[in-house]
């Protein structure tokens, strides 16, 4: 989904453009960090019991369960939960 209009994508392009490439991966950790803390706070609020090996395979799960078939997400849960 998109939208913002082309003129404001364009400015946005180019003030991130404007950053060097250091910048501009800093702004990247910067928002996966955010997005996990989201994703985690979200998990917790729903599983408050929740231990640190479950709160890996659920995170596992709400980044990545559309990128593996079942079975390569079975044979990496149980990576995690060995881990």
């Amino acid at each position: 989904m998109n939208d913002t209009d082309e003129q404001t994508a364009a400015i946005y392009h180019r003030l991130i453009m404007s950053k060097s490439g250091s910048e501009r991966l800093l702004m990247g950790f910067s928002m996966l960090a955010t997005a996990r803390a989201l994703a985690e706070a979200s998990i917790r609020a729903e599983h408050p019991e929740i231990t640190p090996t479950e709160l890996k395979v659920e995170l596992f799960r709400r980044f990545y369960s559309q990128e593996f078939d079942e079975e390569q997400q079975q044979r990496i849960i149980a990576h995690l939960l060995t881990h």
